[in-house]
């Protein structure tokens, strides 16, 4: 695939485009996130999971652009409520439509059904989709730093961060992680998939989780493996690198039984 990325943003663009102009700041979100129910702590929820030795993400996804679509009876709500009973700790929810047929209304109904928290999974570009995603019931949402400057990806996670709503922070090379770093991120993902070329690499996660393993050990730092993650030795191998969670959509999308396969990668005796 041709930089899939570019094209994403591109009609992310148009998209944003069309929401209502109104002035956003920390201190507006924080206004805002006390007119609506508190945030659920997202990080919390990864740091101390109710089963396996590791937290997880589970993904909420109808399609990919490098896949199509994965899940042809998709019904959202039944997936939260399966993997709420694997023991997911946190759920993540696509909300982009044109490229991965999601919708926002998914958080809000998917909030009802389940008890965790929610991440919104898209592509955030612009400060107005910030109150977007708080009134749609966002706990956490995602900045891509190789879409965003590095003013913004310090804007951006205060803006998040003033609303009660934590920030993770995807990089996917040294470059990215050392710009994420300085722009005073402390909750990171390492994506495994080059979102360029959409390959898959856990050599990904190891290798740049060497580089601030001090950052890891000491707790300054959280990270969050994402991607490529099938098996028990997948997690094995992400864990040892020092991830602290992980976040898991295809394997999960495709499997029979998604709250066993949950099981199958937290619990180190299955």
């Amino acid at each position: 695939m041709s930089n899939i990325l570019d094209k994403i943003v591109e009609t992310k663009r148009k998209e944003v485009e069309r929401l209502e102009q109104e002035s956003i700041t920390p201190d507006s979100m924080a206004s805002l996130s006390a007119s609506l129910p508190p945030r659920r702590d997202f990080v919390g929820a990864l740091k101390n999971p109710t089963i396996g030795d590791i937290g997880i993400i589970s993904e909420i996804k109808k399609a990919s652009p490098s896949k199509g679509v994965i899940q042809p009876q998709f019904d959202h709500k039944k997936i939260a409520s399966l993997y709420a009973k694997g023991g997911a700790g946190c759920l993540s929810v696509l909300t982009d439509e044109p490229w991965f047929q999601g919708h926002l209304k998914y958080l809000n109904e998917i909030r009802v059904t389940v008890k965790q928290p929610l991440l919104r999974k898209d592509f955030m570009i612009d400060p107005r989709q910030f109150p977007e995603a708080l009134r749609a019931g966002a706990d956490a949402i995602l900045l891509i730093a190789a879409i965003l400057s590095d003013q913004q990806l310090k804007d951006f996670r205060i803006l998040a961060e003033a609303s009660g709503m934590a920030a993770l922070v995807e990089v996917h090379d040294q470059i990215e992680l050392d710009r994420a770093l300085r722009s005073g991120a402390t909750f990171l993902g390492v994506n495994n998939r080059n979102l360029k070329t959409f390959e898959v690499d856990l050599q990904t996660t190891s290798s740049l989780a060497q580089t601030i393993l001090p950052q890891l050990k000491s707790g300054e730092v959280f990270l969050v493996a994402e991607s490529g993650i099938n098996s028990r030795r997948d997690v094995e191998t992400l864990k040892s690198a020092g991830a602290g969670a992980l976040l898991v959509g295809g394997s999960l999308m495709r499997a029979e039984n998604p709250a066993d396969k949950i099981k199958e990668l937290v619990l180190p005796d299955c």
